[in-house]
């Protein structure tokens, strides 16, 4: 299944998407939640669907699209998990995955604006390739990983870099700011990518390419990535895990290149739809 939600920020409804048609599915109650997953959730909700086959109400192509599930209680990124654009940021391979936080009040929807935040002037596009985790995960061992993923969701890790380079501590400065996480247009659940380690992800900036990696190239893959984090933390039923970037980010050219007010920015991922953003100035 492709799990949306859709509608007034805040206020989203909850859909699927069958074979590019976005359906809605209110009437099967509740929103894409902790809750939803953690109690078979998406089970019931298939069954629900087929059971509605040829009745569901298609919602208007031009409805808003929020992001496919409710505020997670927590954005976990990997950082630097391409060996590419590690490269271009002048940074060595990690020997073990990087983890950083980004706020889950940057969460919005996949065509919302993205907004500079006050006083940057260095802020660039990540295109990632996200895991929504299923069940509660704790110590999990690599080879029982993939039990614990719901499904999958594209995700621009916007990022300020002066914030996160030169202000010192933490990467989280530069990643957290409102807007910084567009997710979706849909979650697609895990049965339907026929290969994880197999998705061509890119992204455009003003139509021009910048970005157009594989998850083939991943330094740490899913299953050891979803292994590694539980080590550290509890991840919940809907919690992301945004699995790093490939090349092409605007602090790796030279000079670098940064966002500005009026930019184009278009992403997308095999399975997962494509994003689009207009970048707007800061404003309260």
């Amino acid at each position: 299944m492709k799990l949306i939600r859709y509608g007034e920020s805040g206020k989203e409804k909850i859909g699927v998407q069958i074979e590019d048609r976005n359906y809605d599915v209110s009437a099967f109650g509740g929103d894409y939640n902790e809750e939803f997953f953690a109690d078979n959730g998406l089970a019931r909700l298939e069954e629900f669907v087929k059971a509605n086959e040829g009745n569901l109400i298609e919602i208007p192509a031009d409805a808003r699209l929020g992001a496919p599930f409710v505020r997670p209680s927590k954005i976990v990124c990997i950082g630097l998990n391409y060996k590419d654009h590690a490269e271009e940021t002048g940074a060595k391979i990690p020997a073990e995955p990087i983890i950083f936080m980004k706020s889950t009040t940057a969460l919005v929807g996949p065509n919302d604006q993205v907004m500079i935040p006050k006083n940057s002037l260095k802020t660039d596009w990540e295109v990632e390739f996200g895991i929504v985790i299923g069940k509660k995960a704790s110590y999990v061992d690599e080879n029982e990983a993939l039990d614990y993923v719901a499904g999958y969701v594209l995700h621009n890790d916007v990022s300020e870099r002066e914030f996160q380079l030169e202000r010192g501590g933490t990467w989280d400065k530069g990643k957290g700011c409102d807007t910084f996480a567009p997710m979706g247009p849909v979650m697609t659940t895990a049965d339907e990518i026929p290969d994880i380690n197999s998705v061509r992800l890119w992204l455009k900036v003003n139509g021009k390419m910048y970005q157009d990696g594989n998850t083939s190239n991943l330094i740490f893959n899913v299953p050891f990535v979803v292994s590694y984090v539980s080590q550290f933390m509890t991840l919940l039923p809907g919690d992301v895990i945004s699995t790093g970037t490939p090349a092409g980010v605007g602090l790796g050219f030279n000079p670098p290149i940064y966002l500005q007010p009026g930019d184009i920015i278009e992403l997308g991922a095999d399975h997962l739809g494509v994003q689009r953003q207009e970048v707007v100035a800061f404003s309260k």
